[in-house]
């Protein structure tokens, strides 16, 4: 309450940004580690299942022939990109994770945890491929499956990249920041995502 009429309602030493409740960076961060861990396991579960069952060169429609599966081996990026230079890829993927992670640090939005989970995720279940697989550490090939109306094949990883590029627009469209601050008017205000 105000002691007199016309004080202000925060005291002089008090900034707004210090009366608003940070944001729990540790339940973010476990946002983002739970959403990491829930695309990689679909990743690495679908593959199995896609080599169980799959034949190369033998589609399965599953919504006309616009949606097939289709088992192939990619030794390159988005559309088989790169063909012979895998360990860039590799490389590219690595530098990637420690992006991701040294943003992470900074995470203060509901949004941006999810977005980044996503990306960590999908970049490791690649990054799995290219470890593990054929022809060897580094050089593996991604296991691709998704047959999207005959134009590219891919996997849940991409699904998880290219939904996680797809929200980074979208937060950086509504202005949030990583730390979850929108810029207003020359100072920042807490989004409500």
């Amino acid at each position: 309450m105000q002691d007199e009429a016309g004080a202000p309602l925060i005291a002089a030493d008090e900034s707004p940004s210090t009366t608003r409740p940070t944001p729990n960076r540790r339940g973010l961060f476990g946002l983002m580690a739970v959403t990491a861990v829930v695309a990689y396991l679909l990743d690495q579960v679908t593959k199995a299942l896609a080599l169980a069952h799959l034949e190369p060169g033998s589609p399965v429609d599953i919504v006309g022939e616009f949606i097939r599966l289709n088992l192939i081996r990619n030794a390159g990026a988005a559309f088989s990109i790169g063909n012979g230079a895998t360990w860039v890829l590799t490389l590219i993927a690595f530098g990637v994770l420690v992006v991701i992670i040294r943003t992470a640090r900074r995470i203060g939005s509901r949004g941006w945890a999810v977005t980044l989970g996503l990306l960590l995720g999908g970049s490791l279940g690649n990054l799995t491929d290219r470890m593990t697989r054929e022809p060897g550490p580094g050089r593996g090939h991604v296991v691709d499956f998704i047959d999207y109306f005959g134009l590219f094949i891919g996997n849940v990883a991409d699904i998880a990249i290219v939904g996680s590029a797809v929200a980074i627009g979208l937060l950086a469209l509504r202005g949030i920041g990583v730390d979850g601050r929108r810029p207003h008017h020359g100072r920042h205000e807490a989004a409500d995502d």
